[in-house]
């Protein structure tokens, strides 16, 4: 299959049928420096960017205890030793070679996989897949005895206070843009403060985009509690196909009339894609802060203030 074709393999979302007086907002974030930090605690780039203020050999120890569990998680529970050499850009990619069978007693370990060349392999692979995102939906809890939960926990609170709040604010600022937590400086319409996308006519949808693998990155998504916000179909990785090719999938996928896209990272490669998709870029520096209002502006300058047009259709 031809990997400009693969999104025939996801469901396009029938966003043009909605209202035409709600927009929907398309989130498309990067993942490491944006919403986590790991590389930059492994290599220690981000400690030494604080002039001596910060222990740089306890960030890169830090860094490689992420590491470690991720591969440990990648390889226990998500077939990672198995499927590693055959990343596919999202999991839906090989759906249409899924026949629904009944996994609950299926016996991974002794069905004969192999490179997916085939029809049959191809199949295998899409069990595989399948298993992943209903573990994926079960999130870390439902699945891992409590002793690991446990380490997790501390490494990230460790994680967290060590970056200066990163990973929690990264967190919180994401379910703000999903519309389940309040932004105290951009109120929208609710009296209460709470943000309401309903009220204020808009519909997010949060979207990641990785140059990591697959598995590992869903993993990430997992571990450093994004899981809420970024459903398992949201996760693309470009590690093959490239940022822009991931971004033209995700148009393809949500575009309509009132639909709005905005891209959120620290690379390159993402803030070329944006422009080529003539979306916006927010570029994530040292200081993960970010508000409602602040990408709001983003908003504007591509697609126009919608309560200015309000404004002029009711006078």
């Amino acid at each position: 299959m031809a990997e400009s074709s693969i999104i025939s393999d996801q469901k396009v979302e029938p966003l043009a049928k909605k209202g035409m007086d709600r927009v929907t907002k398309v989130y498309v974030w990067d993942m490491d420096e944006t919403l986590i930090l790991l590389k930059s605690l492994l290599n220690g780039t981000y400690a030494q960017a604080f002039n001596g203020l910060k222990d740089v050999q306890k960030g890169m120890e830090i860094g490689r205890m992420w590491e470690k569990h991720i591969l440990q998680i990648c390889d226990d529970l998500f077939f990672y030793e198995q499927i590693e050499n055959y990343n596919k850009p999202f999991l839906d990619a090989m759906s249409q070679y899924d026949d629904g069978l009944d996994l609950s007693n299926y016996d991974f370990n002794q069905d004969g996989f192999s490179p997916p060349s085939d029809n049959v392999n191809k199949r295998r692979l899409a069990y595989r897949h399948r298993t992943i995102a209903n573990k994926y939906k079960q999130g870390l809890h439902n699945i891992l005895d409590q002793e690991m939960i446990n380490v997790w926990e501390e490494l990230y609170n460790l994680t967290d206070e060590y970056t200066d709040r990163w990973l929690s604010s990264a967190r919180a600022f994401l379910e703000q843009c999903s519309g389940r937590k309040e932004d105290p400086t951009h109120r929208l319409a609710s009296p209460d403060g709470i943000i309401n996308h309903t009220d204020a006519k808009f519909e997010p949808i949060n979207v990641l985009v990785t140059s990591g693998s697959l598995i590992p990155s869903l993993v990430k998504c997992l571990l450093f509690r994004l899981d809420n916000s970024i459903a398992h179909e949201n996760v693309y990785s470009s590690w093959e196909v490239g940022k822009p090719q991931c971004f033209q999938w995700i148009k393809e996928r949500f575009d309509g009339p009132n639909v709005h896209f905005c891209v959120i990272g620290d690379g390159w490669e993402e803030c070329e894609g944006a422009q080529a998709m003539r979306w916006p870029f927010v570029k994530i520096a040292m200081n993960p802060g970010l508000t409602l209002r602040t990408l709001g502006y983003y908003f504007a300058v591509v697609y126009g203030d919608p309560d200015s047009e309000n404004n002029e259709d009711e006078s």
